[in-house]
């Protein structure tokens, strides 16, 4: 009896120490792989947030009408700022003190440079005011103001109504539908309502009834094709109803 309890005692002492030594190697392996973890978040923190990666350059490209340097000006607080902690907020309300910015995208290329691509309005026309003539933009955003007539774009004539209106709407739904090789040779638009548009080339003043807004890519693949025609002395091109020409 005795001798059985002593090799109980001595299995159990060897059982205590097998469990003993196996916690210790899980503690050292837990401490190791914590240790690793500390380390590579601090390497990481450090690499982030220190003037390491601290922003010194920014770009801006995409513009044409706008001064390049202008939006710098505007977002230049950022300069010095850990890349990480760049405020896109403050940089959106800093270039939406310019209505020509349609929109823009970001890119951070570390270590130091913030690119900031600038996507314009694009004029669609200009429309006649009490003082002038302006030119706008598809969502009637004025681009600029001039005292003559703008050259290069179409004439949008709505009766004096503003760019707020189903008019407005009417006339920059055929504009934007037109090919370039169409816009180039267009005078005036003029809509008085949806349903009733009419273009005048420039060359000639052939008049071009247009009808409704509805159906304009349509339309407006008719008519390029017959301008391309060169017909000789057209006054009239009529393409209201969808599928059809005709002219006179």
């Amino acid at each position: 009896m005795r001798r059985a309890a002593r090799q109980r005692r001595r299995f159990e002492k060897s059982e205590v120490r097998r469990f003993t030594r196996r916690s210790r190697r899980r503690r050292v392996a837990w401490a190791v792989t914590a240790g690793i973890a500390v380390t590579m978040a601090t390497l990481v923190a450090v690499a982030v947030y220190s003037p390491l990666l601290a922003l010194t350059t920014i770009q801006v490209d995409g513009t044409s009408r706008l001064d390049a340097e202008d939006l710098h000006a505007a977002v230049d607080g950022q300069l010095e700022t850990p890349l990480a902690l760049i405020d896109f907020d403050r940089i959106t309300e800093e270039l939406g003190d310019f209505p020509l910015v349609r929109s823009y995208v970001t890119e951070t290329v570390p270590p130091h440079t913030l690119i900031i691509h600038i996507v314009e309005r694009e004029p669609v026309g200009s429309l006649a005011t009490g003082s002038g003539f302006d030119l706008v933009d598809p969502a009637g955003v004025v681009i600029e103001r001039s005292q003559t007539r703008i050259p290069g774009v179409p004439l949008i004539d709505i009766g004096g109504e503003g760019s707020d209106s189903a008019a407005f709407d009417a006339a920059v739904e055929v504009l934007v539908a037109l090919p370039e090789p169409v816009l180039v040779q267009l005078d005036t638009i003029v809509a008085g309502t949806r349903d009733d548009v009419q273009l005048t080339l420039a060359s000639g003043g052939a008049e071009i009834i247009w009808g409704s807004a509805d159906d304009s890519a349509i339309k407006a693949r008719i008519l390029a094709a017959a301008l391309a025609q060169n017909y000789p002395n057209v006054i009239e091109y009529n393409v209201s109803a969808p599928g059809q020409l005709t002219y006179r």
